[in-house]
């Protein structure tokens, strides 16, 4: 068994997950694990730590953030690898970029064992992983459930896999829609989403009655006009992406199947051109709610009014 371990990736959750795993694999009862970051790196760390213990013992050394590490780290991680170590794990954990290439090269010639630790940033990736979250807990979720979590709490993967596991936690049996919105539904993003899929649809009086609701709660209306904008987006992306199904087209515009699937419900009704000008609303919106204009929340419930107007092909004025 490689005494290497390198732990590749930038999403930290995965990383972090990976690091307790591989601890867990390598330690024994008289195991001694020393970590080394790069940021208080000093030239000769990594040789003092690997060398034999008086009292014998497994070591692991674990190297935080090779990817920041300056040369005195990198130059020495590479010494120490092609030396070869006894009696010693090496994991080193490296997020992204060209950073410490010859330490990575090292590692690669010594046959390290390699763990991906890939960025979690699309909708599908998040929604793949909140699927994946509740298989390895044994529970089931309903691909809503999975919608309404990633649009409630997905900005922060950390912040998706804590919601995950108070879920698996606090309910048992079905994890649907409904139990989501019980612990998530009052979020800003939560919240966002339902007034674009009430605008989009074209029901102004629903979208401003939730709007004024959010906005009487104290939620701000720039996280709401960010989701009006992302949801416009997507139904143009899927309007001219053409025909296929939904896991196929999901692979290519990095969205999750059910995120084409309402999508593509949502684009009936809308053209090209009335996409546009909903677009254009929105945008304008974004200016004032950023500082453009005197009234943020006038600008959210114009941009409400416009879109809703434009799905039903009628002027804005006065609708809702």
């Amino acid at each position: 068994m490689t005494p290497y371990v390198l732990i590749k990736g930038p999403e930290q959750v995965l990383a972090d997950r990976a690091l307790s795993a591989t601890l867990e694999d390598v330690r024994r009862v008289d195991t001694e694990v020393i970590r080394l970051t790069a940021e208080t790196y000093q030239r000769g760390d990594l040789q003092i730590h690997a060398s034999p213990s008086l009292f014998g013992g497994h070591k692991v050394l674990v190297v935080h953030d090779l990817d920041e590490g300056g040369d005195d780290l990198i130059d020495d991680l590479t010494s120490l690898v092609k030396e070869g170590v006894d009696d010693l794990t090496v994991i080193v954990l490296h997020k992204s970029g060209n950073r410490g290439k010859r330490a990575l090269d090292a590692l690669k010639a010594a046959k390290a064992r390699v763990i991906e630790a890939p960025e979690i940033k699309t909708d599908r990736a998040k929604s793949d992983f909140v699927t994946n979250e509740f298989r390895v807990a044994g529970r089931k979720a309903t691909p809503d459930a999975v919608r309404a979590l990633v649009e409630a709490v997905g900005k922060d993967v950390r912040e998706l896999a804590a919601a995950c596991q108070q879920l698996v936690d606090d309910t048992s049996g079905l994890i649907d829609a409904d139990v989501v919105e019980t612990y998530h539904g009052g979020r800003v993003e939560a919240t966002g989403f339902r007034v674009a899929d009430a605008a989009i649809a074209g029901d102004a009086g629903a979208a401003l009655t939730l709007l004024r609701h959010a906005v009487a709660a104290g939620v701000d209306p720039v996280p709401i006009v960010a989701v009006l904008a992302s949801q416009l987006r997507q139904v143009a992306r899927v309007a001219t992406a053409g025909g296929g199904n939904s896991q196929a087209l999901a692979g290519k515009l990095g969205m999750a199947p059910w995120q084409i699937d309402r999508a593509r419900k949502a684009a009936a009704g809308w053209d090209g051109v009335r996409l546009g000008r909903a677009i254009q609303a929105v945008a304008a919106a974004d200016f004032d709610v950023k500082g453009g204009g005197r009234d943020p929340v006038f600008a959210v419930e114009r941009a409400v009014r416009v879109i809703a107007a434009e799905r039903n092909g009628r002027a804005a004025l006065g609708v809702g």
